[in-house]
């Protein structure tokens, strides 16, 4: 098979779809790769490195798409890259769709096979391809946190382990999974005072075992969601439901409650946000305040860090793309139940069922 990687155009989005080390495995494989020239440089990864894997460098994107019988990426296409999607191409890819519902229509009309990196899914329930970036961003979400809670950027001034004789910073992080577990593991090493708010009592008693009484498990629900945030320095959204736009777990007026130069971060902004008055931002351009609150929404935030993200993707999604490019999506999907969940669009009609309800659109699932 011919896969091509282009070069990544969200704006601040500096990592590629696959590593050095990946393209030699799928060259070694007996498949063809072709990158975008430049793609890796955000990375630390140089054209000479890929040429050396045995990967072909070409001049443009409409060249990679052109030639290309699978696209790797990690973001999903934008507007400009509409144009060069083609029938029977496989995207393989960050997707989120329920947040997306013209790039879904474009890829039922070119009839585009689309794979999703985060709604592949093992029988025990975990997302293989979002667990690193959900790390990445978890992690983040607690170190951005502590720089805008600085004075001199717009916070409250008050530093997130505090010092002997000073409260800490209080922390809520709504969700108590894999992004709330890592906001949570940053934010107790830097001796914040954490609250997890979750709806899975088993996962909570999980999270109290693992952080050994370190911080505060609460079921969540409005009144205790309503508590912790009127009394929050920091408040982290990081709440998922597979495939689905994310439920708004944290309203307006709750926002209202908090005193000023408190600091959001919804890392959920890429499935439509947990947080009412979240709405997407970017690298350039962060933050914005909504009641004297800073709101950092950015969807790509592991995009920043994107030698830590980069490898750390392909050491995730290598194993789905080498079965798709040595069987097809038809056969590798049909292998492998947890690939296919991850297809999202087959044949012109939406066939991953969540994001066709979420989109009010036709859902028809995959049939040989």
């Amino acid at each position: 098979m011919i896969i091509g990687v282009p070069k990544e155009i969200k704006i601040s989005e500096t990592r590629v779809g696959l590593t050095e080390a990946g393209a030699k495995q799928l060259v070694k494989e007996g498949h063809k790769v072709f990158v975008e020239k430049d793609s890796g440089l955000g990375s630390g990864i140089t054209n000479s490195q890929y040429e050396k894997a045995g990967a072909q460098i070409l001049e443009t994107k409409k060249e990679v798409y052109q030639k290309a019988d699978m696209i790797m990426k990690v973001k999903e296409p934008l507007a400009d890259e509409f144009e060069l999607l083609k029938e029977n191409l496989i995207l393989y890819t960050y997707l989120h769709l329920a947040a997306e519902p013209k790039l879904t229509k474009v890829l039922c009309e070119k009839k585009v096979k689309a794979v999703a990196y985060e709604t592949i899914q093992l029988k025990d329930g975990s997302l293989p391809l979002l667990t690193p970036m959900s790390e990445v961003a978890g992690r983040m979400a607690t170190q951005i946190g502590a720089f805008y809670l600085q004075k001199d950027h717009g916070g409250k001034g008050i530093l997130l382990g505090g010092v002997t004789g000073v409260r800490p910073a209080q922390v809520t992080i709504i969700g108590g999974g894999v992004v709330g577990t890592n906001a949570a593991k940053m934010a107790v090493g830097l001796g914040a005072d954490v609250t997890v708010l979750d709806v899975n009592a088993a996962r909570l008693e999980y999270l109290d075992d693992i952080f050994g009484g370190r911080i505060t498990t609460l079921y969540s629900n409005v009144q205790n969601i309503e508590s912790c945030v009127s009394h929050s320095d920091l408040l982290v959204g990081g709440v998922l439901i597979t495939g689905h736009k994310a439920p708004t777990l944290v309203s307006k007026q709750m926002i209202s409650s908090m005193s000023k130069g408190s600091v959001v971060v919804d890392v959920a902004v890429d499935q439509g946000g947990c947080i009412e008055t979240c709405k997407p931002t970017s690298h350039q351009n962060p933050t914005y305040e909504v009641d004297g609150v800073i709101h950092y929404c950015v969807p790509n935030m592991p995009g920043v860090v994107s030698r830590t993200s980069t490898y750390a993707l392909t050491n995730v999604t290598l194993k789905y793309a080498s079965m798709l490019a040595a069987l097809g999506v038809e056969d590798a999907i049909q292998k492998d139940e947890s690939l296919f969940k991850g297809l999202n669009v087959y044949g012109g009609y939406v066939c991953y069922e969540p994001v066709a309800r979420d989109l009010g659109m036709e859902y028809k699932p995959f049939k040989v």
